[in-house]
Protein backbone atom coordinates (compact mmCIF):
# COMPACT_ATOMS: atom_id res chain seq x y z
CA UNK A 1 0.00 0.00 0.00
CA UNK A 2 2.86 2.66 0.93
CA UNK A 3 4.01 2.03 -2.34
CA UNK A 4 1.09 3.45 -4.14
CA UNK A 5 1.54 6.98 -1.71
CA UNK A 6 3.18 9.65 -3.65
CA UNK A 7 6.22 10.57 -1.24
CA UNK A 8 6.62 14.07 -2.92
CA UNK A 9 3.00 14.61 -2.21
CA UNK A 10 3.51 13.22 1.42
CA UNK A 11 6.37 15.87 1.89
CA UNK A 12 4.47 18.66 0.23
CA UNK A 13 1.52 18.35 1.78
CA UNK A 14 3.29 18.33 5.54
CA UNK A 15 5.93 20.72 4.81
CA UNK A 16 2.98 23.31 3.24
CA UNK A 17 1.46 22.58 6.40
CA UNK A 18 3.78 23.43 8.84
CA UNK A 19 4.87 25.96 7.07
CA UNK A 20 1.54 27.66 7.50
CA UNK A 21 1.61 27.17 11.01
CA UNK A 22 4.99 28.75 10.95
CA UNK A 23 3.32 31.88 9.52
CA UNK A 24 0.16 31.90 11.60
CA UNK A 25 2.29 31.62 14.81
CA UNK A 26 4.51 34.47 13.51
CA UNK A 27 0.98 36.96 13.11
CA UNK A 28 0.26 35.80 16.77
CA UNK A 29 3.15 36.18 18.81
CA UNK A 30 3.94 32.92 19.14
CA UNK A 31 7.69 32.85 19.04
CA UNK A 32 8.97 29.48 19.60
CA UNK A 33 6.09 27.67 17.31
CA UNK A 34 6.86 30.34 14.36
CA UNK A 35 10.65 29.43 14.43
CA UNK A 36 9.89 25.59 14.85
CA UNK A 37 7.09 26.13 11.82
CA UNK A 38 9.90 27.94 9.39
CA UNK A 39 12.56 26.07 10.44
CA UNK A 40 11.09 22.19 9.65
CA UNK A 41 8.56 23.32 7.74
CA UNK A 42 10.19 25.21 4.63
CA UNK A 43 13.10 22.62 3.68
CA UNK A 44 10.16 20.10 3.99
CA UNK A 45 8.53 21.99 1.71
CA UNK A 46 11.18 22.11 -0.48
CA UNK A 47 12.12 18.50 -0.54
CA UNK A 48 8.48 17.57 -1.58
CA UNK A 49 8.13 20.06 -4.40
CA UNK A 50 11.64 18.42 -5.56
CA UNK A 51 10.66 14.74 -5.28
CA UNK A 52 7.12 15.58 -7.18
CA UNK A 53 9.27 17.32 -10.02
CA UNK A 54 10.97 14.48 -10.08
CA UNK A 55 8.37 11.55 -9.45
CA UNK A 56 7.61 8.62 -12.34
CA UNK A 57 3.64 7.64 -11.32
CA UNK A 58 2.87 4.50 -11.56
CA UNK A 59 1.51 2.49 -14.32
CA UNK A 60 -2.53 1.76 -14.18
CA UNK A 61 -3.78 -1.80 -14.81
CA UNK A 62 -5.82 -1.65 -17.90
CA UNK A 63 -8.16 -4.15 -16.11
CA UNK A 64 -8.64 -5.98 -12.91
CA UNK A 65 -6.97 -9.16 -12.16
CA UNK A 66 -9.31 -11.88 -12.14
CA UNK A 67 -9.30 -13.81 -8.82
CA UNK A 68 -8.43 -17.06 -10.89
CA UNK A 69 -5.85 -15.12 -12.55
CA UNK A 70 -4.12 -13.94 -9.42
CA UNK A 71 -4.26 -17.74 -7.66
CA UNK A 72 -1.88 -18.99 -10.78
CA UNK A 73 0.21 -15.55 -9.83
CA UNK A 74 0.42 -16.52 -6.76
CA UNK A 75 1.71 -20.07 -7.94
CA UNK A 76 3.71 -19.93 -10.69
CA UNK A 77 4.73 -16.01 -11.40
CA UNK A 78 8.64 -15.88 -11.87
CA UNK A 79 10.57 -13.55 -9.47
CA UNK A 80 11.25 -11.28 -12.54
CA UNK A 81 7.53 -10.99 -13.30
CA UNK A 82 7.00 -10.04 -9.64
CA UNK A 83 9.78 -7.49 -9.86
CA UNK A 84 8.35 -6.29 -12.84
CA UNK A 85 5.16 -5.75 -11.43
CA UNK A 86 6.23 -4.34 -8.38
CA UNK A 87 8.59 -1.49 -9.68
CA UNK A 88 6.29 -0.19 -12.69
CA UNK A 89 3.05 -0.38 -9.86
CA UNK A 90 5.09 1.82 -7.80
CA UNK A 91 6.30 5.81 -7.65
CA UNK A 92 9.81 6.12 -8.51
CA UNK A 93 12.24 9.05 -8.52
CA UNK A 94 14.99 10.44 -10.28
CA UNK A 95 14.23 8.54 -13.85
CA UNK A 96 12.32 9.69 -17.18
CA UNK A 97 10.17 6.47 -17.92
CA UNK A 98 9.73 2.83 -16.66
CA UNK A 99 11.76 -0.06 -17.29
CA UNK A 100 14.22 2.26 -19.03
CA UNK A 101 17.37 0.24 -17.72
CA UNK A 102 15.85 -2.73 -19.59
CA UNK A 103 15.37 -1.29 -22.72
CA UNK A 104 18.89 0.40 -22.82
CA UNK A 105 20.07 -2.98 -22.36
CA UNK A 106 18.09 -4.82 -25.09
CA UNK A 107 18.97 -2.22 -27.41
CA UNK A 108 15.01 -0.51 -27.99
CA UNK A 109 16.45 2.40 -26.91
CA UNK A 110 18.81 4.23 -29.50
CA UNK A 111 16.64 7.86 -28.25
CA UNK A 112 14.23 8.99 -25.74
CA UNK A 113 11.65 9.55 -28.29
CA UNK A 114 11.91 6.13 -30.54
CA UNK A 115 11.87 4.41 -27.07
CA UNK A 116 8.28 2.38 -26.38
CA UNK A 117 6.37 3.88 -23.19
CA UNK A 118 4.79 1.69 -20.83
CA UNK A 119 1.01 2.54 -20.91
CA UNK A 120 -0.31 -0.21 -18.60
CA UNK A 121 0.07 -3.35 -17.63
CA UNK A 122 -3.05 -6.26 -17.23
CA UNK A 123 -2.75 -9.87 -15.86
CA UNK A 124 -3.97 -12.64 -18.06
CA UNK A 125 -3.52 -16.67 -18.56
CA UNK A 126 -1.86 -17.70 -21.44
CA UNK A 127 -2.91 -21.51 -22.15
CA UNK A 128 -3.45 -21.66 -18.33
CA UNK A 129 0.21 -20.15 -17.85
CA UNK A 130 0.77 -17.01 -16.12
CA UNK A 131 1.77 -13.56 -18.31
CA UNK A 132 2.19 -10.63 -17.34
CA UNK A 133 1.18 -8.42 -20.19
CA UNK A 134 3.36 -4.77 -20.61
CA UNK A 135 1.43 -2.44 -22.96
CA UNK A 136 3.30 -0.12 -24.79
CA UNK A 137 2.74 2.54 -26.89
CA UNK A 138 5.61 2.50 -29.75
CA UNK A 139 4.90 4.87 -31.93
CA UNK A 140 8.58 5.29 -33.06
CA UNK A 141 9.45 1.51 -33.24
CA UNK A 142 8.30 -0.82 -35.72
CA UNK A 143 6.62 -4.23 -34.76
CA UNK A 144 9.83 -6.01 -36.87
CA UNK A 145 12.24 -4.44 -34.50
CA UNK A 146 9.89 -6.15 -31.30
CA UNK A 147 9.87 -9.35 -32.83
CA UNK A 148 13.78 -9.25 -34.19
CA UNK A 149 14.53 -8.94 -30.20
CA UNK A 150 11.90 -11.69 -29.05
CA UNK A 151 14.70 -14.24 -28.37
CA UNK A 152 17.19 -11.91 -26.70
CA UNK A 153 13.95 -10.65 -24.60
CA UNK A 154 13.47 -14.18 -23.21
CA UNK A 155 16.94 -14.69 -22.47
CA UNK A 156 16.96 -11.07 -20.38
CA UNK A 157 13.75 -11.44 -18.63
CA UNK A 158 14.18 -15.34 -17.70
CA UNK A 159 15.28 -18.12 -16.59
CA UNK A 160 11.51 -19.28 -16.68
CA UNK A 161 10.28 -16.42 -19.39
CA UNK A 162 8.67 -16.84 -23.05
CA UNK A 163 8.07 -14.24 -24.76
CA UNK A 164 5.12 -13.58 -26.93
CA UNK A 165 4.72 -9.98 -28.98
CA UNK A 166 1.33 -8.45 -30.36
CA UNK A 167 -0.56 -5.58 -31.91
CA UNK A 168 -3.56 -5.07 -30.85
CA UNK A 169 -3.65 -1.73 -32.72
CA UNK A 170 -1.35 0.31 -34.94
CA UNK A 171 1.28 2.17 -32.78
CA UNK A 172 0.85 -0.12 -29.46
CA UNK A 173 2.51 -3.31 -28.75
CA UNK A 174 1.62 -5.61 -26.32
CA UNK A 175 4.41 -7.49 -24.39
CA UNK A 176 3.79 -10.80 -22.66
CA UNK A 177 5.88 -12.39 -19.96
CA UNK A 178 4.88 -15.74 -19.64
CA UNK A 179 5.99 -17.98 -17.08
CA UNK A 180 7.10 -21.57 -17.72
CA UNK A 181 7.06 -22.65 -14.11
CA UNK A 182 4.20 -24.62 -14.60
CA UNK A 183 5.53 -26.77 -17.61
CA UNK A 184 8.95 -27.25 -15.56
CA UNK A 185 6.26 -28.12 -12.40
CA UNK A 186 4.64 -30.46 -14.78
CA UNK A 187 7.92 -32.14 -16.39
CA UNK A 188 9.44 -33.02 -12.64
CA UNK A 189 6.21 -34.65 -11.68
CA UNK A 190 6.48 -36.84 -14.48
CA UNK A 191 9.83 -37.76 -14.77
CA UNK A 192 9.17 -38.87 -10.77
CA UNK A 193 6.11 -40.90 -11.37
CA UNK A 194 7.29 -42.12 -14.47
CA UNK A 195 9.86 -45.03 -12.57
CA UNK A 196 6.92 -45.75 -9.97
CA UNK A 197 4.92 -46.22 -13.17
CA UNK A 198 7.50 -49.27 -14.39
Amino acid sequence: MLRKISLGSVAFYLGLTITLVGFWAYFTDRATLNLAGFFYGIPILLIGIALRTAQLKPVPYSEPTADNVAAVRDRYATETQSQIRDDVTRFRYAQEAHLIESFESLGMSPTDEERPLLTSIREALTDGAYTLVLEFDSPLMELDVWLAKQDKMAEFFGPDIRIEIQQPEEEYVDLLLISTRAEVTAEATQATEAPKAA
